[in-house]
């Protein structure tokens, strides 16, 4: 069962990917304007850390996901178009990949955490020039915490075919999580030989950072996008050992191509 498990895993990182992004609606025009639901969707890929608090750096697939329109019967239509205002929605998940103490001298002597799969719902409110933004994802299996973040987004639109957004960033967990990734138990110490101490993390924001992402209308379906990151580790998260011996600093750079999807369902 593990091993099935395992599988089904590894199929969603390479298709659900390691980290989601969230991508800017580009101008919902022509018959898609009509449309109950438009959706834009697209893959890419991104090079970040090995694991958080690692020095050496990976390139994961990057999934793409915007949703432009979305109609509710009794609400009526939602819309997250280029320059429009509104509350958005927006599916958030996450993969985690298996750590183990090979992956880093750094992780001497500790236990290996199995891949973790985090699923959730992400909204906010925008405004030609702005987006607010909050998400909340639940982990399954490889750790079973609660992980958020908080956003704030400067919105620009440099020429008709261009938009570009960048704001801070802050990212928070629960105990369990912050435990799973950042804690380190007296039994693990002891197998360290020396490298790293007992440690107890607890739950609260475990780092601040800034984002940007840019989007290019290549026609009316097709967008494609470049993201980049950095964060830096705060609080238990930066005073773990783990985070001592690799890197509390950060950073993220991934390029990738959506298409849009336009359809109803409710007639």
């Amino acid at each position: 069962m593990k091993k099935l498990l395992s599988r089904i895993a590894l199929a969603l990182s390479l298709s659900a990917a390691s980290t989601a992004a969230l991508a800017q609606s580009g101008e919902i025009t022509g018959q898609d304007a009509n449309r109950q639901f438009v959706i834009d969707l697209g893959i890419g890929a991104i090079a970040k850390p090995r694991y958080e608090a690692a020095d050496s750096y990976l390139i994961y697939p990057l999934p793409i996901i915007s949703v432009g329109r979305f109609y509710l019967p009794g609400l009526g239509q939602v819309v997250d178009g280029r320059r429009k205002s509104g509350v958005f929605f927006y599916p958030a998940f996450n993969f985690l990949g298996e750590r183990k103490a090979s992956d880093s001298n750094d992780l001497t002597g500790t236990r290996t955490v199995d891949w973790a799969l985090e699923l959730g719902l992400g909204g906010g409110l925008r405004g030609e020039h702005w987006r607010a933004f909050a998400e909340l994802r639940q982990g399954f299996n490889g750790h079973h915490g609660q992980v958020g973040q908080l956003g704030l987004d400067g919105i620009v639109y440099p020429t008709e075919k261009w938009e570009v957004s960048f704001g801070p960033r802050a990212d928070f967990a629960s105990e369990d999580y912050m435990d799973t990734y950042f804690g380190v138990t007296s039994s693990e110490a002891a197998n360290s030989g020396g490298r790293l101490t007992a440690y107890n993390a607890g739950a609260g924001f475990k780092s601040v950072g800034l984002a940007a992402r840019a989007s290019y209308d290549w026609n009316e379906d097709v967008r494609l996008h470049i993201q980049g990151g950095y964060d830096r580790l705060i609080g238990d998260a930066a005073d773990s050992p783990i985070a001592r011996g690799g890197s509390k600093d950060q950073f993220s750079l991934g390029l990738g191509v959506s298409y849009r999807f336009a359809f109803d369902v409710f007639k």
